[in-house]
């Protein structure tokens, strides 16, 4: 079972690494604006992503800019948003993406898309949109249902992708 688990998982890295590298390289851009300008990176975490706000602010290499996005009166046009969730139709992180766009706030946004026809889903409300393409359980289990969703954990990569390409924005524009 755990070859199976790193076989799918190093799978979702190079799908992600594939076909997400331009969002990753846009979403950077668009975070790097604030970092360069006077403003802040508010980062939330819906859930269990919740974590990756443990790991841009207390991690070895925190995130740089990062704040906890924690009430959005103090978030303006000058700062940028980093939000994630497991499904792009989380409830409460749609309603946060909602309310954000409608202030002017640029969002980028990381969670699986779903292709369900639902109205509201992160992908109305966010700038930028991240697919982490992790929608159900990897493994098959012996009683046929599924296991395996490292939805946190998956989300980890693409916040270290992010991290890289925002720092490597940063350091050519010190130069």
């Amino acid at each position: 079972m755990l070859k199976i688990f790193t076989t799918q998982l190093i799978g979702y890295f190079n799908r992600i690494l594939e076909q997400e590298e331009f969002p990753i390289e846009d979403g950077a851009r668009l975070l790097a604006q604030a970092a360069i300008g006077e403003g802040s990176i508010y980062i939330y975490g819906a859930d269990e992503m919740a974590g990756i706000l443990d790991e841009a602010l207390n991690g070895p290499e925190p995130f740089p800019f990062a704040k906890a996005l924690k009430e959005l009166d103090h978030v303006t046009n000058t700062d940028r948003v980093l939000l994630f969730s497991r499904f792009s139709t989380d409830e409460k992180a749609v309603e946060i993406a909602k309310k954000l766009s409608a202030k002017g706030v640029q969002i980028v946004g990381v969670s699986a898309a779903s292709q369900e026809e639902v109205r509201d889903t992160l992908l109305h409300f966010v700038d930028i949109h991240i697919d982490t393409k992790l929608k159900k359980p990897f493994i098959p289990a012996d009683d046929g249902g599924r296991i395996g969703f490292p939805t946190l954990m998956i989300s980890l990569y693409i916040y270290h992708c992010l991290s890289f390409t925002l720092k490597e924005i940063l350091s050519e524009y010190d130069e």
